[in-house]
């Protein structure tokens, strides 16, 4: 009986200590439901600028070939979720541990400071879920149409969710190892590579003419995102294997997390 008493205690004192990390995600949460327009409005403006010109203008006026359009879509919804979730953890973690010291109020809550991590990292996965997921209709709106498997949908919430997750582990990994003064030089000098050697604008697999960038690609999860995406909407279309993407994304998810969370533990003790 006190064997199941403890047990019951424990628990009882593990719940406790989460629920003010769950509180305060239910807070960032109501923050951004009531700032919605203004959110999707940031974060969606360059993934549909970018599905417009090279999905739309580009292939009217005949630049570019029958078809890209649809091999375009998945990677922009890759790119959409991945770089949503790194720049929402990213930027506000630089400025809460700089000049503003919200953090501060966050890590005096009675939950684990790893708890206070993680939770950045959930409430950034969740804003880049309904990034994603607004991509769709745009994506009719814009191109006329979007490619679509009948049991696609399974591993397209797969990828996305994993795509968010890594994306926010590696803005938690940015946002607390980068030194404020020089989170701008390194936005710009990580962010851009990030955003063309992808695979987002291309299919992995038609890189066997430049083997070089095909191997530089490879070591951006976002390439996984997209390949995993291109291969659940298009499977006709030479793409990377569906579990060698999941395995590449665990991977970079779990190497980042470490990462992330040892700065923040050391950016919180400071």
């Amino acid at each position: 009986m006190s064997g199941d008493r403890s047990t019951r205690g424990a628990g009882t004192a593990s719940t406790s200590t989460l629920t003010p990390a769950l509180m305060i995600l239910w807070r960032d949460l109501f923050v951004t439901w009531r700032e919605m327009p203004a959110f999707l409005a940031q974060v969606l403006l360059q993934p549909v600028f970018l599905l417009f010109v090279f999905g739309q203008v580009l292939g009217s006026l005949g630049f570019l070939q029958e078809g890209y359009a649809e091999l375009l879509f998945p990677g922009i919804v890759a790119l959409t979720a991945f770089l949503t979730a790194l720049q929402t953890t990213a930027l506000p973690l630089v400025i809460d541990f700089s000049f503003s010291k919200e953090i501060e109020d966050r890590l005096l809550a009675p939950t684990p400071t790893t708890a206070v991590a993680l939770e950045k990292m959930a409430f950034s996965t969740l804003r880049a879920l309904v990034a994603s997921a607004a991509m769709f209709p745009l994506g009719v709106w814009i191109l006329g149409g979007i490619p679509w498997e009948a049991g696609a949908l399974g591993w397209v919430v797969l990828f996305v969710v994993l795509g968010a997750l890594t994306g926010a582990a590696g803005g938690l990994t940015l946002g607390t190892l980068v030194p404020p003064s020089k989170i701008n030089i390194v936005f710009a000098l990580v962010l851009t590579p990030l955003l063309f050697t992808g695979a987002a604008q291309y299919p992995w697999a038609s890189l066997e003419v430049l083997p070089w960038f095909q191997v530089v690609t490879a070591l951006n999860p976002l390439t996984y995102v997209s390949e995993g995406l291109r291969g659940s909407l298009l499977p006709a279309t030479p793409h990377v294997p569906a579990w060698v993407c999941v395995l590449a994304l665990l991977g970079f998810l779990a190497l980042l997390t470490a990462t992330g969370i040892r700065g923040f533990l050391r950016r919180a003790l400071d």
